[in-house]
């Protein structure tokens, strides 16, 4: 089996991490300064799921894909922030002659819409989802460093096609380290992510604090309960589900038990305005605003956190 990760960041680190523990070819793509710190010292796994080291010889490192010349790929792991999803679905299109005839493209991305952008150039027998909702830092270049884990990595197809096909990823994963399964209602689990980071991310980063501070305090709460609500607005007028009927159940699920276990966990939303980075704003809230504008509902709450993360990102 022979897997390409396209987009080398925390999680990208972390998934390689998995394969290279159980032996598995791959190949990973990143800018310059990653990717030479890999090759140079290989790439490094600490945190909850115990320390691994793969030299550079274990694994190959690119930072272009025209440079791959002898490899073809069962799996491409797409782990870009959904602000480069676009351009990820046309570089790999480009470069398709690396794709055997049977392989599967499997986003991990934040947000909603990141599989629709790649059927522009994929059939949906190709697309697949990821879900994570394990909390990866990456501390050097060649570091990730596992903090908090919610649940197991879910894999699934949004179009309704065969999980038999990615059986073997999500093995492969799992022995590597960190829990994996496939999933046949991932639509669920990405509305379920969405939903927590809607609520978290942004305001975290406003405020500069992790998931548990929000949570145990009441102005906070209040500020993500409204969030959460306009959000299942939406969802109804579009016919989205989860697995909480409504917001009411959602939430009582949220602070008793999806938050506590990431409570010291600082969004990635926050590390990336510390670092200089675009945030992944516009996949997360933002798609809720252009959803909720097609349907001419109103986000208040939405609508003001998005701007003042835009904001942040522009000063």
């Amino acid at each position: 089996m022979n897997i390409l990760i396209f987009g080398s960041g925390a999680v990208g680190l972390g998934l390689a991490s998995c394969l290279l523990k159980v032996g598995v070819d791959t190949s990973l793509v990143a800018g310059r300064s990653t990717i030479n710190a890999l090759k140079t010292n290989g790439l490094y796994r600490t945190g909850i799921f115990g320390h691994f080291q793969a030299e550079p010889e274990a694994f190959s490192a690119f930072t272009d894909l025209k440079q791959i010349q002898s490899k073809i790929y069962d799996f491409v792991l797409v782990c870009t922030k959904s602000d480069q999803t676009q351009t990820a679905a046309e570089n790999i299109f480009a470069h398709r002659n690396l794709l055997k005839p049977e392989c599967k493209i499997v986003h991990f991305q934040n947000g909603w819409g990141n599989a629709e952008k790649f059927l522009h150039f994929f059939s949906q027998e190709v697309i697949y989802s990821g879900r994570v909702i394990t909390g990866f830092t990456r501390t050097a270049p060649n570091h990730v460093d596992i903090t908090v884990h919610a649940d197991a990595v879910h894999i699934g197809s949004l179009f309704n096609q065969p999980l038999k096909a990615v059986e073997p990823l999500c093995q492969a994963i799992d022995n590597g380290g960190i829990p994996c399964r496939v999933w046949k209602d991932i639509d669920k689990d990405l509305w379920a992510k969405m939903l927590y980071n809607c609520a978290l991310n942004p305001l975290g980063a406003i405020l500069g604090v992790p998931y548990g501070a929000l949570a145990d305090n009441l102005h906070t709460r209040e500020i993500m309960d409204r969030i959460i609500e306009e959000i299942y607005t939406v969802m109804d007028k579009y016919g989205f589900t989860t697995y909480w009927p409504t917001a009411n159940e959602y939430k009582n699920i949220f602070y008793s038990k999806l938050v506590p276990p990431t409570a010291k966990h600082r969004s990635s939303t926050l590390q990336d305005l510390q670092s200089g980075k675009k945030t992944e704003i516009k996949a997360l809230t933002g798609q809720i605003l252009e959803l909720a504008n097609k349907a001419n509902v109103d986000v208040p709450m939405n609508t003001m956190i998005y701007h003042l993360i835009r904001f942040r990102e522009e000063n």
